[in-house]
């Protein structure tokens, strides 16, 4: 076997359940409260599920140079490295604050990536996946945001910045954007409207019975029809949040202060 081909999964890896997390927000320093604890939830991924979805901003920067990554990353993708050669599948979704990625994931961690909407099966189910940034923007500069990063002149331009001028630049810009996703009237307005979306895509989809939307970093789970849901899985960042899709459904949960998955929350 090559060093690049996924081996069979092992006996601790539960069949058909996928685990879900968003909004990490993880890179600004490899001994931060927050990576570490993320890592040692990625160690214990294999007695959740057998597939692993990081649906956008798992590092709040992320930028692929031709031969250069964020050397604070390393600890995260070392962890996923291993998670793959215990046999966890990986899809990975591109958010707003780590939407430029591509070939790295592929190549390096036999990931599923997308920068934009993701149509895959979890634990039997079609699923759609977008992180939900530029769908229900309730702030100017957020949508203004949401339009540079996307638009390919800026990851061009962008190659051509030194990436210690690059990283500092972007964890500014960062920190000032910031600011306005606090305001707790904007996140439920953009709450609503995120399920609103949901809803229209499960009326216009009758394939799709599981749609998830990450970004405004509040959980949410509705079952919209009978075995058909609405997923949010919350924020990583502020509460550990995670959300796991096995064949009775999908549910919301919290990984312990302590390393140890928690209770369900409801």
């Amino acid at each position: 076997m090559s060093s690049r081909e996924v081996p069979a999964a092992t006996a601790d890896v539960p069949p058909d359940a996928a685990v879900i997390v968003a909004d990490a927000h993880l890179g600004h320093s490899p001994d931060s409260p927050s990576d570490l604890a993320f890592t040692r939830f990625l160690h214990a991924v294999p007695r959740l599920g057998n597939h692993l979805v990081l649906a956008g901003d798992l590092f709040d920067f992320w930028f692929e140079y031709r031969s250069v990554i964020p050397a604070s990353a390393f600890p995260i993708l070392s962890a996923l490295d291993t998670l793959r050669a215990r046999g966890v599948r990986l899809s990975v979704l591109g958010g707003n604050h780590d939407r430029w990625g591509g070939e790295f994931w592929r190549t390096h961690l036999g990931a599923i990536f997308s920068r934009d909407t993701l149509e895959i099966e979890l634990a039997g189910r079609r699923a759609l996946l977008h992180h939900g940034d530029g769908l229900a923007e309730q702030h100017r500069s957020a949508a203004v945001m949401h339009r540079i990063t996307r638009h390919p002149a800026t990851a061009f331009m962008f190659r051509w910045v030194h990436p210690d001028v690059g990283i500092w630049l972007v964890r500014r810009m960062s920190r000032l954007l910031g600011q306005s996703t606090r305001d707790d009237a904007v996140l439920e307005r953009a709450r609503r409207a995120q399920e609103e979306y949901a809803r229209r895509m499960l009326a216009q989809r009758d394939d799709v019975s599981l749609v998830v939307l990450a970004h405004t970093h509040r959980p949410a789970l509705t079952e919209v029809d009978a075995g058909r849901w609405y997923l949010n899985p919350g924020s990583w960042m502020t509460d550990m949040r995670y959300a796991i899709v096995d064949r009775n459904g999908p549910r919301l949960e919290q990984f312990g202060a302590g390393g140890c998955v928690a209770d369900v929350v409801t």
